[in-house]
């Protein structure tokens, strides 16, 4: 069996995500050539190179796209997934983690999951580091998910809506049953893109499982830490026999 561990020492973000994925071998030109079967090509551009962060070489990717004056709703984007022809594991993968998203999204803003068009569920870059997360671990042949317990970083931040804490509140509540670790970094650490794709794929959390390690990936995210690089670390590896 395929095992994929989140390391999120320095948390996750979608963006980090894809990183470490490519990093870990993923198939850019596979991953592009998928992402074409979602009818928004037009809408933006892709970009990953590698970047150096604090000593640690990882992969940066980038969604370069024009902020829309308008955001698709949780129903638009399912309704998009399930009529395209991408894979049913993709899709499968894909819709999990945007419900995990827009159920948090409906809570917190008091409205039906149909109505939800916040911009974490309906901004382009959103639906390319969830899409694209699905389809690179289908690429890469990945059976199982697991992941270290998740910091959420400190603070407060700006949001559509004014100042808010840090961890964002769907973060924390998409966060609900599962490991969190203490963090005294001032800063947004986990996004709920992130954090929805642990909750939606991850069925274990703590360290590093008994496994062959073939393969490691780092991920850099868009923020600088005076004590550690701003990076998530993925391993893959197989079952020990």
């Amino acid at each position: 069996m395929k095992i994929l561990h989140f390391d999120c020492f320095s948390g996750i973000s979608g963006d980090m995500t894809i990183g470490a994925l490519l990093d870990a071998g993923g198939d850019w030109d596979y991953l592009l050539q998928e992402l074409q079967k979602l009818p928004i090509t037009a809408e933006y551009e892709l970009e990953h190179q590698k970047t150096v962060k604090s000593g640690l070489s990882g992969t940066k990717f980038y969604v370069h796209f024009e902020e829309a004056k308008s955001h698709r709703h949780y129903s638009d984007i399912e309704k998009m997934i399930q009529e395209s022809e991408l894979t049913s594991l993709t899709k499968e993968m894909s819709l999990n983690i945007f419900r995990k998203i827009a159920e948090a999204e409906a809570k917190i803003h008091h409205v039906t999951l149909e109505k939800v068009h916040f911009h974490e569920v309906g901004a382009i870059d959103s639906i390319i580091d969830i899409v694209g997360t699905a389809i690179l671990l289908e690429n890469l042949g990945v059976e199982q998910v697991t992941s270290s317990p998740v910091p959420l970083g400190s603070g407060k931040m700006v949001m559509g809506h004014g100042l808010y804490p840090v961890p964002a509140p769907a973060t924390l509540e998409i966060l609900k049953d599962i490991p969190i670790e203490k963090s005294d970094i001032v800063g947004e650490l986990t996004t709920p893109t992130g954090a929805a794709i642990i909750k939606a794929l991850a069925t274990s959390y703590g360290s590093i499982p008994s496994m062959i390690v073939e393969k490691v990936g780092y991920g850099a995210g868009e923020k600088s830490f005076p004590d550690r690089p701003n990076m998530l670390r993925m391993i893959i590896g197989s079952e020990k026999k």
